[in-house]
């Protein structure tokens, strides 16, 4: 892994509306945070916790279904200025590596909502999707699981828990840089590479 900058692979779940029912003002709050921060390629922090939502506190039917978590679970969590806090804590400059483009929009405008400050201005980002995209030629964007699969791996833990999605896009993100690797050029062959020039020498020495 790059050694350069820290690494923050990072993600997040989101409140949901109802269908049909969604709420007034109704806006995506983030309701789990989970992150791993990598130094010269050493795991240094985990971290994964609740995150109890300022407008939308109650959670709709769609969302406990789809995420398979509880109210209660929500309502232990920390607050959304514990979560920035916490995240202003990690060394900066890093590169912030997400899966999708939505947890840092998502964090922006929850930031604008709480007016907190945005914790990684001076950091630089990195969209694994595009990424796994380009590199592999896909015209559309793959699903997080669905991309580890098509690696013959497993993700890790159960999909949509916010920890297991940011450890599963920590493994991509290895694999991806394994293959560049391997397509990098190697270095061109010199004619000394060629010729062992100390076997030559001694056929003339005697």
């Amino acid at each position: 892994m790059d050694g350069s900058k820290p690494l923050l692979f990072i993600d997040f779940e989101f409140s949901m509306p109802d269908g049909n029912s969604g709420y007034k003002g109704f806006y995506a709050e983030i309701i789990e945070a989970g992150l791993v921060f990598s130094k010269n390629g050493k795991i240094e922090q985990e971290f994964s916790s609740f995150v109890t939502p300022v407008k939308g506190k109650r959670l709709t039917e769609r969302c406990k279904s789809f995420l398979g978590i509880t109210q209660a679970q929500v309502d232990q969590g920390i607050s959304f200025s514990k979560l920035i806090e916490a995240l202003k804590q990690l060394d900066s400059p890093k590169k912030v590596v997400t899966w999708g483009n939505m947890d840092m929009k998502v964090l922006r405008m929850n930031c604008e909502k709480n007016r907190c400050a945005f914790p990684f201005e001076n950091d630089e980002f990195i969209d694994l999707s595009m990424e796994y995209k380009k590199f592999f030629g896909d015209r559309n964007q793959t699903g997080l699981w669905k991309a580890v699969e098509e690696y013959g791996k497993k993700g890790t833990g159960q999909h949509h828990r916010a920890l297991d999605d940011a450890l599963t896009t920590m493994k991509i993100y290895k694999l991806i840089e394994k293959d560049k690797k391997y397509l990098e050029k190697p270095n061109p062959t010199t004619i000394g590479d060629r010729v062992d020039f100390t076997k030559l020498l001694s056929k003339f020495a005697t």
